[in-house]
């Protein structure tokens, strides 16, 4: 199988492209390495996977429409994972026009590129639980209401559902929309949770604990959402929207104490008010995505940050 991953050089996209290497498919990676975080830190993500002669990379922004269908000619992708957007609820309300311009109109000119190709290209694309807004009653499921985003990166990701919705109806283009939960592990995000507080905790500085640390967060370890993607592309042949979370929420400070705890290192809070776009919790309802692609996170909390704070001494000892 051929796949096209846009945004491969990311934290998901680069362990899914080594997940799919592994499984035996081509993979074509399109990645802008803008600046949202170090471009030697992507490229670092994709170090194993420049080892295979089944793996190509090209930079490139996905608001270039000639350049994804000369890509989607060229490669003939059977399926297109596209995880490439602007990130981040709290950077979305500085620049929104940014969010909308890369996220929104990105995903119309992949999805216009695939919709030229023959046969149809699988379509599976990130979404978010960010589309569920600020909700008191949970667990979230895939037919709730999205109409109430609390952020321009989450109407973003609302958008993007509604655009793919359109070009499977218009184009017969069998589509996947994964709405992910609060991912964490190796190679995270710099400027998400986990990976944050990991490094304030690691040089005893305080952790800053925005409202009372009740928020609650579907934490789900990367090789479980990395699993739920390649069941999406395997069972993608319609549209269909899942929730990718691990169903066990945690409180904030739980969290903090874990991560503490799996680093050796007992943490420090320092109390700040509630910041404007958060949430107060996350709660996937997964049983559409266990009941229709098998999905079936193993990993705990506890578990995965032990595994993320392994992979940070790892990190740290080839860096010296």
């Amino acid at each position: 199988m051929r796949v096209l991953v846009t945004g491969g050089a990311g934290f998901i996209g680069s362990n899914l492209v080594d997940r799919l290497l592994r499984d035996g498919c081509d993979v074509c990676v399109l990645d802008s390495f803008d600046d949202f975080y170090s471009e030697a830190e992507k490229r670092a993500n994709l170090e194993s996977a420049t080892r295979s002669d089944r793996f190509r990379c090209v930079a490139g922004d996905v608001r270039d429409d000639e350049l994804l269908r000369r890509i989607c000619r060229e490669f003939q992708p059977d399926a297109i994972v596209h995880l490439a957007a602007r990130a981040g609820v709290r950077p979305s309300i500085e620049t929104p026009a940014l969010y909308a311009d890369v996220n929104v109109r990105g995903t119309a000119n992949l999805l216009a590129a695939a919709a030229e190709l023959e046969p149809r290209p699988k379509f599976v694309f990130a979404s978010s639980s960010s589309v569920y807004g600020n909700r008191d009653d949970a667990p979230f499921r895939e037919t709730d209401p999205v109409d109430r985003p609390v952020s321009p990166y989450a109407a973003t990701k609302v958008a993007c559902e509604l655009l793919a919705h359109s070009f499977h109806h218009l184009h017969n283009l069998p589509v996947v929309g994964l709405r992910f939960f609060t991912a964490y592990g190796p190679r995270n995000r710099p400027d998400l949770a986990v990976a944050k507080f990991a490094g304030l905790i690691e040089r005893g500085l305080p952790v800053p604990i925005f409202g009372d640390g009740s928020t609650r967060r579907d934490y789900t370890y990367i090789d479980d959402v990395v699993d739920g993607i390649v069941r999406a592309i395997q069972h993608c042949s319609n549209f269909r929207i899942y929730n990718i979370g691990n169903a066990h929420p945690v409180q904030l400070l739980d969290m903090v104490q874990m991560l503490g705890a799996a680093l050796g290192v007992e943490p420090r809070l320092e109390r700040r008010p509630e910041q404007p776009g958060d949430v107060r919790q996350t709660f996937a309802d997964i049983d559409r995505a266990h009941r229709e692609l098998g999905y079936d996170p193993q990993t705990t909390l506890a578990e995965g940050l032990a595994r993320y704070a392994a992979w940070r001494r790892e990190q740290s000892r080839l860096a010296r």
